[in-house]
């Protein structure tokens, strides 16, 4: 039996998003925005002071080009931080879009009202549906995320825009490393990185992962959209990638408010199945779905576990009701895992044999051929069947044992 950590103050497990549980049962996402909420107005206000330096110096050296591109979905965010670009500073950024194919018809509306809203100009970048689906369905077999179009053309298609523009500035919104995983605070002020785009939204992986496999049938002309530009064309623009969320306080629920309040921003009409939030992830019907399914069949949790957590963090929510909420969303097989079955053409027993493939040892156990871990609220559930052959299963069992004994030694 694997025995999971929690922090004490969120629903966060240690094998969330590279956690540290610190000996005050406390993670690390926790400290970093308790000291986010003790930078107080002063440094806030600092900062607010250095992004419009920042905005200026760009704006007068950049006279024949949009003043920034600013990477949107439609969602919450992308509408706060474009109203703090054109209607703060004034600027005039070229939107960019990577679609998908995903969104949700209310998604589509917030996305196409922007350019009305924004008085700007606005690129959305369709891909091949043919190309799109075998990808969804090679990246679910190669690393367990189906997803991975998605990661990889919203930190891509902007980037290949501003270079293709010659525009030096991307305007993002926050840094995800900040409340998923105490990576950075605000202090740090870190920036958009080709590095964090391989390594963290990219799981590792390349376009030419696929390609360069002949049975896939793929090669460059099908992924254009996801050619990242050389060192040497970026240093030529001067691309520099900033996070918004760097120079104001962030708060999702927030930006969602100032969006349905200004601009008539829809939420989900139709409440998602793995999260009570209906407000997050408009532009992809699986990222709260089958995707975020696939999160807990590795990792044991979901995206109420974040939602929660984040909602913890900004006071909106009791950590004793958030427990409730994970209890009742973070283990439901939503209904658009057969959405995405019939999308890519597999059977779902194919699915489940893939899947418990990527279970994380450090979670799951196996018991009378039944999947097993440690629930938030206390004690041991069973999660579903086992579809490991006999071979995977003593393949899976090894692993656990280095898991323990590697525990055992720290």
């Amino acid at each position: 039996m694997i025995k999971s950590n929690f922090c004490k103050k969120c629903t966060y497990p240690v094998q969330a998003v590279n956690l540290r549980i610190h000996d005050d049962n406390v993670c690390s996402a926790c400290k970093v925005h308790e000291k986010n909420l003790s930078l107080g107005k002063v440094f806030w206000k600092k900062r607010e002071q250095r992004l419009k330096k920042i905005l200026s110096e760009y704006k007068k050296k950049n006279k024949s080009t949009y003043d920034c591109v600013i990477p949107v979905s439609g969602g919450k965010d992308s509408y706060y931080q474009t109203h703090i670009i054109t209607k703060k500073y004034k600027l005039k950024p070229l939107l960019v879009t990577y679609d998908g194919n995903n969104f949700l018809p209310e998604a589509i509306h917030n996305r196409d009202q922007m350019k009305k809203y924004f008085d700007a100009d606005h690129i959305v970048w369709n891909v091949s549906e043919k190309i799109l689906k075998k990808v969804n369905k090679l990246a679910f077999i190669k690393m367990g995320d189906m997803n991975w179009q998605n990661h990889c053309g919203i930190f891509t298609a902007p980037i290949i825009i501003a270079e293709k523009f010659n525009i030096p500035l991307v305007i993002w919104g926050e840094s995800g490393g900040w409340d998923v995983s105490g990576m950075f605070s605000a202090s740090d002020e870190v920036e958009f990185s080709a590095r964090v785009r391989h390594e963290h939204d990219l799981r590792g992986f390349e376009w030419v992962d696929f390609a360069k496999e002949k049975k896939n049938k793929l090669n460059f002309k099908d992924f254009i959209w996801a050619n990242y530009p050389s060192d040497e064309r970026i240093l030529k623009v001067g691309i520099r990638g900033l996070y918004i969320g760097n120079f104001f306080k962030w708060d999702g629920k927030k930006n969602a408010d100032l969006s349905i309040r200004k601009y008539n921003w829809k939420v989900a009409r139709k409440p998602f199945e793995r999260t009570y939030r209906n407000y997050s992830n408009l532009d992809d019907r699986y990222e709260n779905g089958v995707h975020d399914l696939m999160k807990f069949i590795k990792f044991g949790y979901g995206r109420c576990s974040d939602h929660t957590s984040k909602d913890i963090r900004n006071g909106y929510m009791s950590r004793k009701k958030a427990v409730s909420l994970v209890k009742k969303y973070d283990h439901i097989i939503s209904k658009d895992l057969y959405h995405w079955l019939k999308y890519v053409n597999m059977n779902e027993s194919t699915f489940w044999k893939i899947a418990d493939t990527f279970r994380d040892p450090r979670v799951w156990w196996i018991k009378n051929n039944r999947w097993y871990k440690n629930n938030l609220w206390g004690g041991v559930s069973s999660y579903g069947k086992v579809h490991l052959n006999k071979n995977q299963i003593k393949s899976f069992n090894n692993r656990q044992i280095k898991v323990l004994e590697k525990s055992q030694l720290s």
